[in-house]
């Protein structure tokens, strides 16, 4: 893992939780038949363009959907969700944001990885470097002395991590804090006891898709973040991920794979054009099959009687792919749940899925694309907020100001603290880590957040204010986290120390430090 991130744990523990569901209101009657100019479809294996450099856009009525209910459906849209792109026979028919994520910058796309993950599996498959998903797990780790051995953990197979059907003693998130707090996670992952035969019993369980990326590292030589640059990023055309790696340098293959809406969505083209990407075969048609067939789960996707498939990951990550409709889907956020029956999954089945009117264009609608352009505009606008007046400073303000107090050695690694006040309405908060990293976030002191770059590329907000005579408050959120990520830093000083307590939604952690001599 790179920089001060690995040290703040407490920062960045994944966390499942409940989601949040919405009543779904009933579906709109469809519009009397009309007479409709026939457009030429464009069928999956038969794309006349690849969106390597960036996707086209279309009206919605040429892909066979009604602007006006598209419009609609941003009236729909709650607080929470971060952007909606729907890309219909490979053009884009809505793309939005809403404030404060916007276009171009990345977001965590939580369990979602899983997919990412499974499908570098694929490519790996395909270039020889694994032979097939029926290989004992442990043949990918001859050096290795494993504990709880037993018949069953011998019998455990490639394809039974894909399934989720590995037989791993797993208990959710509580595991995975377990994996990470340890100083070998892959073995930490191998001498789990298997209760259950391979095979057998689905479960729900982040340590299989991290021994998949382990599997990809020992069989390639790289990480799956490298690998995936050479043989899928590289191609698909996505330039700009961040993927956190554990201390032996594997990428999180469970989650907090970070990219664009847009890039997300090739993942989902190159399944809905069977592995293909521009003259290229990434991965066998056998492969995509086999991913994406089953009960409910398939390799790292989730399954839908119709047909269509899902990558989901808490808050909201999903990339849908329906091919029967030629249609992807790519939605992130904060509030949603992952998973099947979620709210990704109603909002599809009682919302999107209704606009496909035809497989043919509609008759052109101006006033309706009109009105949704300006829906998305609306939504991308910045929230005004009104500055208030800044209080005055109380006195302690000016013999803190720009001092570097250093820190106690404690779990997250902070070197150093220093807060400045450098203009009336703004304050700049510095943390310098034992490995040379920093960062630092400007403040508002005016009740409006102040943006910067935060944890692994994504946007950060922060705002403060004193709370007291000697104790000033920092709120600090992230902006395309899967979960709106909230934090509160206090610093009490006194006289020539500090204390810092920083509290989010992992926990509470408090550090001491004293003015450098």
């Amino acid at each position: 893992m790179n920089t001060h991130a690995h040290k703040l744990l407490f920062l960045m523990v994944l966390l499942l939780g409940a989601c949040t569901s919405q009543p779904a209101p009933a579906t709109p009657s469809p519009p009397p038949p009309t007479a409709t100019p026939v457009l030429p479809t464009v069928t999956p294996n038969s794309p006349d363009y690849w969106p390597t450099a960036g996707w086209r856009t279309s009206t919605p009525e040429e892909q066979g959907i009604d602007s006006e209910e598209l419009a609609e459906l941003m009236d729909y849209l709650s607080e929470g969700i971060d952007s909606l792109m729907i890309i219909r026979n490979g053009y884009v028919v809505l793309d939005a944001y809403f404030y404060p994520f916007t276009e171009g910058i990345l977001h965590d796309l939580a369990s979602a990885t899983k997919s990412f993950t499974s499908s570098l599996i694929g490519i790996a498959l395909e270039q020889g470097n694994i032979d097939g998903v029926e290989q004992p797990v442990l043949d990918f780790f001859p050096e290795r002395s494993i504990a709880n051995l037993s018949a069953d953990k011998e019998a455990m197979t490639l394809e039974n991590l894909l399934t989720m059907r590995s037989g791993i003693d797993c208990r959710g998130e509580s595991t995975v804090r377990e994996m990470m707090a340890s100083p070998d996670w892959s073995q930490f992952i191998l001498d789990l006891p298997v209760n259950t035969k391979p095979g057998t019993s689905y479960n729900y369980c982040s340590q299989n898709s991290h021994l998949l990326s382990a599997i990809i590292k020992e069989t390639t030589g790289m990480s799956a973040l490298s690998f995936a640059a050479q043989n899928l990023f590289g191609p698909l055309g996505i330039p700009d991920v961040t993927w956190p790696s554990d201390p032996q340098g594997n990428s999180w293959g469970w989650g907090d794979l970070k990219m664009a809406p847009h890039d997300m969505a090739k993942l989902g083209y190159l399944y809905l054009n069977r592995g293909q990407w521009d003259g290229r075969q990434l991965m066998s048609e056998e492969w995509v099959d086999a991913a994406t067939t089953g009960q409910s789960y398939g390799y790292q996707w989730w399954l839908k009687p119709s047909g269509a498939y899902f990558a989901t990951g808490v808050g909201g990550q999903e990339i849908w792919v329906v091919p029967e409709e030629n249609l992807i889907v790519v939605m992130t956020g904060t509030t949603g749940g992952g998973g099947a029956d979620a709210w990704g999954d109603r909002l599809m089945s009682s919302r999107i899925l209704p606009l496909l009117k035809s497989s043919t264009a509609l008759p052109p609608n101006p006033a309706g694309v009109a009105s949704l352009e300006s829906k998305i505009l609306a939504a991308a606008e910045p929230v005004e907020i009104q500055p208030k007046t800044v209080p005055q400073m109380p006195e302690i303000a000016g013999s803190v100001a720009d001092k570097t107090y250093v820190m106690d050695p404690n779990p997250a690694g902070i070197r150093s603290f220093s807060l400045d006040f450098p203009v009336e309405s703004e304050a700049l908060l510095k943390l310098r880590f034992d490995d040379d990293s920093s960062i630092l976030w400007p403040i508002g002191l005016d009740d409006v957040l102040r943006f910067s770059p935060g944890l692994y590329g994504l946007a950060s907000g922060a705002k403060g204010w004193w709370e007291s005579e000697n104790v000033f408050v920092v709120h600090r959120q992230d902006i395309g986290n899967s979960r709106w990520r909230a934090e509160r830093i206090s610093a009490a000083f006194e006289e020539s120390v500090v204390s810092l307590q920083i509290e989010n939604a992992d926990g509470v952690l408090t550090v001491n430090g004293r003015i450098e001599e």
